[in-house]
Formats: structure tokens, C-alpha cells, sequence
């Protein structure tokens, strides 16, 4: 059976905590903290989470929802696993401890009754090594590449190991953000479709963008998005499958109002329609957005 790059079924953790997480901050530009009651702000996130699963449900996508525990504010964000062909899964190591903590038994207990654990590189936290996941590396999963931007998130070691192990081919390369720092996730500033990929090249450092872009445009049409684009989240999108079949897009509210006209008719060349859901308060304090919140299942 060929490789799939997209998949109608989506696993999304509602969160029982949300705030300003400061033990992920240092490596993320896109959270911003303001002096708000903590209840206030888990009460918005929840209504734009629902809003959110809402919106998949009725354009047919299948959604699984597990409940988070309030001491883990990024729980809203799975990227702590991934699933495969074959009904494989494998398990990262994450940056910090109250990320780390987002593994739970019941969590684990769950996907381990459909799944195999192929790989769990947790032991890697102790080595203060991580890779989140498809955060981490963008898989071009059917012609077996993976793309990735090395900062505090992603290990050059292990991302290397993983693509030598999945047997992907591996272009790991460095960017700047808007603030000179590395994009914290590959996920923030480029996603792959079937037969598109959207990417801020210019966020990529010079030595590595030839390499990459050659790669890209070699087997996909290349939608450009501008270093604004990427901090209203335009760049973290999914391509998933809805009823019928049909492609669709998902990206933020704001992700969508940041395209210029050009841009969606060129994503319409691919997918049947955009889903947008508004996630002001998730990318505030949260620093991810749509695709943050969606691990796709296999």
C-alpha cells in the first residue's frame, strides 16, 4: 500500500490548565504573557478548543478528544507522539518537565490499544536531548523526507537518528525568527500537503535554503509566506481529510486573514475549502495554533 500524507482522523487533548507556560518561553518569541486570571484564560481557551472540534466534526473529519491535567499548560498541543503505517507510534522526548509530564498513563493506555510503540525516546530527557515529534519534523511521509529546523527543540542527533531509522531522507537546517532566534518549531514556519508545501523561505539562513527549496519545489508547487505571515500563524497548517474524501486545509483564523488573495487561490488549487477556526487566546499565551493542536492518526 502507498504511503498516505494525509489522514481523516485527528487526536486533540482538551486542556484542564492553560496559561503563560515560563518553562517554555525562553525558546518560544510567539508566547506573550499578560497579568489575566488564570480561570479566565482556561474558560477562553476551552470555548475556542471546542469551537475548534466543532468545526472538524461537521465537515466530517473523525476527532478522538482526551482530557489534559492541569499541571501541564501546553497539554493542548500533543506533539509528544506520533503515529505511522502499520499502525505504529512512537514517543518523544520533550524540552521541559511539564511537557514531559503530558505523557500520561491513561493517555499512553489509550493509544497503546491501537498502536505499537515502535521507538520511546523519553530516556533522551536525561541527556536534556528532545525532538517534538512532527513539531520538530515536517515528514513529506510519501516521498519519505523529512524537513527540520534545528533549535532548542529539535536535536540534530536525534533527528538524524529518526529519519536513519524511519528511513527518510533528511534536510535539518537552521532558521532565524523576527527576533534572530531560531524558529522554535519547523511546524510554525512551513507545512506539506499531497501536492503543495507552503514555507517561509526567508526565515531559512542562506547556507541552507537553496538545498531545501530544491528539495521542495522537486516534487511540490511552492506557496511562499512572508516572515508576518508566519507570526500570525499562517505557516502552522494541516492538510486532513473531510467528507467525501475531499482535502481541506486548517489553519487559524488569523493564519487565513494574513493571506493575501493570490495565496488562497493557490491553496484552492489543492484543497477543497479552508477551515479557520479563531484561536486568539490559544496563540497568545500558547505560542502554537491550529496544527499545534492536531496529532494526526494513521
Amino acid at each position: 500500500m502507498p504511503f498516505q500524507q494525509t489522514t481523516r482522523h485527528l487526536f486533540m487533548v482538551e486542556p484542564a490548565g492553560f496559561y503563560f507556560n515560563h518553562a517554555t518561553a525562553p525558546s518560544n518569541p510567539y508566547q506573550i504573557n499578560d497579568d489575566e486570571d488564570r480561570d479566565v484564560i482556561l474558560n477562553r481557551a476551552i470555548l475556542e478548543f471546542r469551537n475548534f472540534v466543532n468545526i472538524l466534526i461537521e465537515n466530517g473529519v473523525h476527532v478522538t478528544v482526551a482530557k489534559g491535567i492541569d499541571v501541564c499548560p501546553d497539554h493542548i498541543f500533543p506533539n509528544w507522539f506520533s503515529t505511522h503505517a502499520d499502525r505504529k507510534m512512537i514517543i518523544y522526548p520533550m524540552l521541559t518537565d511539564n511537557r514531559a509530564a503530558e505523557k500520561t498513563p491513561d493517555m499512553l493506555a489509550t493509544l497503546s490499544r491501537h498502536y505499537d510503540v515502535l521507538h520511546d525516546w523519553s530516556h533522551y530527557e536525561e541527556e536534556n536531548r528532545c525532538l517534538e515529534g512532527v513539531s520538530s519534523l515536517i515528514l513529506d511521509r510519501v516521498n519519505r523526507k523529512a524537513y527540520g529546523t534545528l533549535s532548542a527543540r529539535t536535536d540534530k542527533m536525534l533527528a538524524e537518528k529518526w529519519c536513519a531509522d524511519m528511513d527518510y531522507e533528511p534536510y535539518i537546517f537552521e532558521t532565524a525568527s523576527h527576533t534572530g532566534d531560531p524558529v522554535y518549531h519547523s511546524d510554525v514556519m512551513m507545512h506539506i500537503g499531497t501536492e503543495f508545501v507552503a514555507i517561509c523561505a526567508d526565515s531559512i539562513r542562506s547556507e541552507y535554503r537553496g538545498k531545501v527549496m530544491d528539495s521542495l519545489s522537486k516534487t511540490h508547487d511552492v506557496i511562499e509566506l512572508d516572515m508576518g505571515q508566519v507570526r500570525a500563524f499562517a505557516g502552522n497548517a494541516l492538510e486532513v481529510k473531510g467528507r467525501g474524501g475531499k482535502p481541506m486545509l486548517i489553519m487559524s483564523r488569523s493564519g487565513y486573514d494574513s493571506l493575501n488573495s493570490a495565496q488562497k487561490d493557490h491553496y484552492l488549487k489543492y484543497v477543497d475549502r479552508f477551515l479557520t477556526p479563531d484561536l486568539p487566546t490559544v496563540q497568545h499565551y500558547g505560542g502554537g495554533a491550529a496544527r499545534c493542536m492536531l496529532q494526526e492518526l494513521f
